[in-house]
This record gives structure tokens, C-alpha cells and sequence, in this order.
């Protein structure tokens, strides 16, 4: 259908971040205050795990690898993470993954409104994660427009787990001609000036 929405050049794009990413930026904060960009990291790489089976509507088995830990190299956890980045835009390229109802974790709701919550994961934790380590970040726009109309009408669902970095806090006021990633940034309770 027209109207499915295309995660691959967010995932192409976040998987060129993460491979971006160098050994002395991990300790480095983000605009997720619980989150080093360590744990940024393992965040997108678990975020592609629940939602590639959300795609799949294979069901949560608790049997997600482990995370970045000292002993695996960072360039293993890239690789990783950007393979995972692949499978979770082929699974979403789909027709049958749009269709029907899936969960994302422990949370039910149906397959459209899946697709749309990990395109905002990966289009607003690029952000995230491009900020954080100083690399440009070329957002899709087909992506951006859907994320934020996405983003001005959130309502978390019930029984939602809140994610521990906040992908979604208070609003933050941006100027009448901020660009659209940056009202995006600003729904998502982000300062689209952040800086370490």
C-alpha cells in the first residue's frame, strides 16, 4: 500500500550513525539524561530486536543477545546493531507486517501504530544519537513529517512502559521558523540546541 510507512532510510541512516560512533564518545552524554551514548546505543540495538518481531508478530521470547558489555569490541556492537537496523527495515518493507495487530514488548496495539512508534524511535534517537557524538544527521523527510504528526498527538498507551530515557518528555517551545526536524526535536521534549 502507498500509505505504509518507509522505516529504510531512517534505519539506513541511524545504522551510518552508530558506525559513526567512536570508542572515546561512549561515556558522552545525550539528550536522553539517563542514557550515555553507550546505552544509546544498546537502546536502538534492543528497540530493533522488539520491533523487528513486532513486524514479524514473532512473539517477545526473552532471548534478546546481550548487551554491549567490556567484552565484546565496539566494532562487533556496531555491526550488530546496524544489522539489526537492516532486518527491522526489511521486516517493516512487508505488506503483511501493516497488517492485523502485534505487540512491542508488552504492549498491544496494532501493526500501523507499531510502524509508526519504531519509525519515531529511530528517526528521533538518530537525532539523539548525532547530537551526542557530533555527526550530521540527514533526516527523511517522509519521516520526520509522519514522526511529528505522530508526536503532537501522543497519548502513551495503557500499561505502556515508560522508557527509562524519555523518548517523549515535556515539549520544548521552538522558534515559528524552526526547521521540521527541530519541532519534531521539540515534541519529543528536546532542545534542538542541545550540547555537551
Amino acid at each position: 500500500m502507498s500509505d505504509e510507512l518507509d522505516l529504510t532510510p531512517t534505519a539506513r541512516e541511524l545504522a551510518r550513525l552508530v558506525r559513526g560512533t567512536r570508542e572515546d564518545q561512549l561515556g558522552h552524554p545525550t539528550p536522553c539524561p539517563a542514557y550515555t551514548v553507550a546505552d544509546l546505543v544498546d537502546h536502538v540495538r534492543e528497540l530493533t530486536i522488539a520491533f523487528t518481531r513486532a513486524a514479524t508478530k514473532e512473539p517477545a521470547t526473552g532471548d534478546a543477545a546481550p548487551g554491549g558489555g567490556a567484552a565484546r569490541s565496539l566494532d562487533a556492537v556496531r555491526e550488530e546493531v546496524a544489522a539489526g537496523l537492516d532486518r527491522l527495515a526489511a521486516a517493516w518493507a512487508e505488506p503483511a507486517a501493516h497488517e492485523g495487530r502485534t505487540w512491542a514488548g508488552p504492549v498491544e496495539l496494532s501493526a500501523p501504530e507499531a510502524a509508526l512508534v519504531a519509525l519515531d524511535e529511530i528517526t528521533v534517537h538518530a537525532w539523539d544519537l548525532a547530537v551526542a557524538t557530533g555527526q550530521e544527521y540527514a533526516a527523511d523527510p517522509a519521516a520526520v513529517e509522519a514522526c511529528t504528526g505522530f508526536a503532537a498527538s501522543f497519548v502513551p498507551p495503557a500499561g505502556a512502559l515508560a522508557d527509562d530515557a524519555g523518548l517523549f518528555g515535556p515539549p520544548v517551545a521552538v522558534a515559528e521558523d524552526a526547521s521540521p526536524l527541530d519541532r519534531l526535536v521539540g515534541l519529543t521534549g528536546r532542545d534542538p540546541g542541545w550540547g555537551r
